[in-house]
């Protein structure tokens, strides 16, 4: 009851004052079409009548705009979405005080009806005012929002003197470099010592976005952007015999689960044979370090881009364990963790245009559950896990997982609408290849702990199986259909 009460005093106040600002713009926009009617002059029936006839405008467009229902969103929810419920009301106004003055002509009552072409301008002008000032309050609260919030637990602040001297002076490489998770990979590598960044990427655009990001930057390290296919093998070998990088972060992937579940070749030769043969150069261009990204996708796989990367995880640490072939001295590890907020292809920016839109949002299941970083939370302890980089899995704690319906109902409250309501959540059903729930190997069975409060070793994951590159490249060369992929990436990652 209590809470019911200060909601609705909260919506009294908040109508109240946009009532008064109201009140001052409209009068601001009858004074300004008085002023420019009459050149900057006293009107000739006088100022006293000039404010009797303001009352009348005002009530009037007061009026047109509760009735249009133009106050049943606050400020902070307006939208272009809107502007045609604003605009009816203003020419709704304008057409009743253009009715006065045409049955009340004589001038006697100025007092009452404002004259045709005051209506005119003062309604463009308070229509501008009116909506501009909401939309502009409404980019204000928008640009103050904190997406951290959804992440129901505190962010804690990663990163220390190990990095940046794992980092002091070396050239490092990073691939995916324009997406959300290698973006910031160059933002940090630069921040923390490096000398220079290699970003390597195959998207014109999101290369060319970073780039112009790093080059206003401020940072001293010089960034390079290479436009470059990590499949591509002459390109990438004479990229890393030019540069000789000390460190690889391996971001690069194709991440979207339904997208890579209706095309699994294609998610078998990026994820897993393009991350392997990469390893292998980088091993023959003696890099220091090579650190993969991955997911806890791979933890016990079901869709096909968790059972790409797990494949490639194993094929990747298997490396470790040759003698030769050039791998020598390179010490291959990855980095397990869930779903970053904000990245491409995630739920937030989904959901975020669906609000825009007032719904409906669309979740595929109510206890659909995920674990969430944010994008710096993540990289940061990347970073930290490359400093330890002894050759095997590790699994970054994330905390408790969110159910994303949770997440959908708290970003249409910090949109400023009422979930249900203002806008309808609908559940889609599971999508091929998803779990409700996905895992991390951080129980006493399936990991242990390092240095790092944050940061465990998967020792259920292993150091890289007895799976052979050779037979999968074999396999992916025959040009297989989707479901033999999806068998035979079941038979090798035990899925």
């Amino acid at each position: 009851m209590r809470a019911m009460r200060k909601q609705w005093m909260l919506f009294v106040l908040t109508r109240l004052v946009g009532l008064v600002a109201d009140t001052a713009l409209m009068g601001a926009a009858y004074l300004a079409a008085v002023m420019l009617r009459f050149d900057f002059r006293e009107p000739m029936w006088g100022w006293r009548a000039t404010a009797l006839g303001f009352g009348t405008v005002w009530l009037v467009q007061i009026l047109a705009l509760v009735v249009t229902g133009c106050y049943r969103l606050p400020w902070r929810r307006t939208g272009m979405l809107d502007v045609p419920r604003y605009l009816g009301a203003f020419a709704l106004g304008a057409a009743v005080l253009t009715a006065l003055r045409w049955y009340l002509p004589d001038l006697s009552l100025a007092h009452v009806r404002p004259p045709y072409s005051i209506t005119l301008i003062s309604t463009v002008l308070a229509f501008c005012a009116t909506l501009g000032v909401r939309l502009a309050w409404r980019r204000y609260t928008e640009a103050r929002r904190d997406e951290k919030r959804l992440l129901r637990r505190g962010e804690k602040t990663v990163g220390g003197a190990e990095v940046v001297e794992m980092l002091r002076g070396k050239t490092v490489l990073v691939t995916g470099a324009g997406g959300t998770i290698g973006a910031e990979l160059v933002r940090q590598v630069a921040r923390n010592g490096a000398r220079r960044v290699i970003m390597v990427e195959r998207g014109e655009n999101a290369l060319y976005e970073i780039d112009r990001e790093m080059r206003g930057a401020g940072v001293n390290a010089e960034c390079v952007p290479e436009l470059a296919d990590i499949a591509d093998e002459a390109r990438m070998r004479r990229l890393l015999a030019a540069w000789r990088p000390a460190i690889v972060l391996h971001a690069a992937a194709y991440k979207h689960v339904p997208m890579v579940e209706a095309n699994p070749l294609d998610g078998l030769r990026n994820n897993t044979l393009a991350t392997r043969r990469l390893g292998e150069w980088c091993g023959a261009a003696g890099v220091a370090r090579f650190v993969m990204i991955s997911t806890d996708k791979a933890v016990n796989p079901v869709s096909v881009m968790g059972m790409t990367k797990r494949l490639a995880e194993v094929l990747l640490l298997g490396l470790n364990a040759q003698k030769d072939g050039g791998a020598d001295g390179t010490v291959y590890s990855c980095v397990r963790f869930g779903n970053v907020l904000g990245s491409s292809g995630s739920v937030v920016p989904l959901f975020r245009e669906q609000i825009a839109h007032r719904g409906p949002v669309t979740v595929t299941h109510p206890e659909m559950r995920r674990y969430f970083m944010s994008v710096e939370e993540a990289v940061g302890l990347v970073l930290e896990a490359a400093v330890m980089g002894n050759g095997c899995i590790y699994t970054l704690d994330m905390g408790r997982p969110v159910r994303i319906v949770d997440l959908a109902e708290d970003m249409i409250r910090q949109a400023g609408y009422k979930p249900y309501v203002d806008v309808p959540i609908v559940f889609t059903g599971i999508r091929p290849g998803e779990k409700l729930f996905e895992e991390l190997d951080v129980g006493e069975k399936s990991a242990c702990r390092t240095g790092h409060a944050r940061i465990f070793v998967c020792t259920a994951a292993g150091r890289g199986g007895d799976v052979a590159y050779e037979d999968v490249a074999a396999f992916a060369a025959g040009m297989p259909d989707g479901e033999a992929v999806k068998r035979f990436l079941r038979e090798r990652v035990g899925a």
